[in-house]
This record gives C-alpha cells, structure tokens and sequence, in this order.
C-alpha cells in the first residue's frame, strides 16, 4: 500500500510544492542535487561547516534555527519594549523575559547552537539600548553602556538565562 493511499485514508494529502526530497550533502557525498536542504518545525536543513573535537573542519547536514524563526524571536523581543521600561530594574527585566529566552534555548539550541548568536546579540542590544535610557551618563556613549553591562554579566551571569549559556554582551 502506497503512503499517499494510508494519507487518503486519513483524509490527508501530501503538498505537491512542499513535499520533495532533498539531498544531504556533507564531505562524504558530494554530489549534486537541486534540492539541498529542507525546513522542519522551524529548523532548516542544510549542509553547513562545522568542527571535530579533534579541531579538522568539514562540512555536515545539520539543522539550525531558521533565520524566519530567528526573525519571529527578534520581534517578539522588540515587541517587549524594554528601551522604554526605565522604570524597572535589570533584575525585573529579567524575571520578565527568562522563561521565554530559556525555551528559545531549550528548543533551538540543541543543534548548532552557535546560530543564536545574531539571535541573543539583538537581545543584548536591546539590554544596551536601555541602558542608555535608564542612565543619564551612558545616554550619548554606547559603547561605555555595552562595557558596563558586560560588566554585570561578568560578576551576575544567572542573572539572564541567555548570559548563563555564554551569548553575553
């Protein structure tokens, strides 16, 4: 029995433009193919350079977040609205957006996890752009507000989830 016979059975069908199959090409096939990657729950299959533990780079079909994924992640930081939340404190602005960072990082961090950097560091900028706002003396000197929260990730790194993980300013 074919699998699109056992879909209709279901009352499912298979997408004609979605579904194809994609060629993981890595070191060791190297051929080539039309389709070399795919999307899956918000993760993209492609081939990608990566490292042993031995230190020899080569090339693996591996999944990492999907750079829409990556995008929704920045809006939803944004939408928060942290610059103009002088009033609170760092540590509230924290309790306000762990729970949330600690399941980007559960969820997208379990392969190649070095594709939430651009991710976390949005984030990070965000912190600094309220820094800047919040203290009249960081107001016009960036790079002295990116110092000083660096600072404060060296000496509090639980206090982020994503500074405990090692994307600090």
């Amino acid at each position: 029995m074919l699998i699109e016979e056992r879909l209709s059975q279901c009352k499912l069908e298979l997408h004609p433009e979605k579904t194809k199959i994609a060629y993981c090409k890595d070191d060791t096939r190297r051929g080539s193919y039309p389709n070399k990657s795919f999307v899956f729950l918000g993760y993209s299959f492609c081939p990608r350079k990566a490292q042993s533990r031995s230190g020899n780079r080569f090339v693996s079909f591996s999944p990492a977040v999907r750079s829409q994924a990556a995008k929704k992640m920045h809006r939803e930081m944004r939408s928060w609205r942290f610059h103009r939340r002088t009033d609170k404190s760092l540590e509230d602005l924290a309790h306000i957006s762990n729970a949330i960072l600690r399941g980007w990082i559960n969820y997208y961090g379990q392969y190649y996890k070095s594709a939430l950097y651009r991710v976390f560091g949005v984030f990070n900028r965000i912190l600094i752009r309220w820094v800047r706002r919040k203290y009249k003396r960081f107001k016009f000197h960036q790079l002295r507000a990116s110092h000083w929260l660096r600072g404060i990730a060296c000496k509090q790194p639980w206090l982020f989830v994503h500074w405990q993980k090692g994307f600090k300013p």
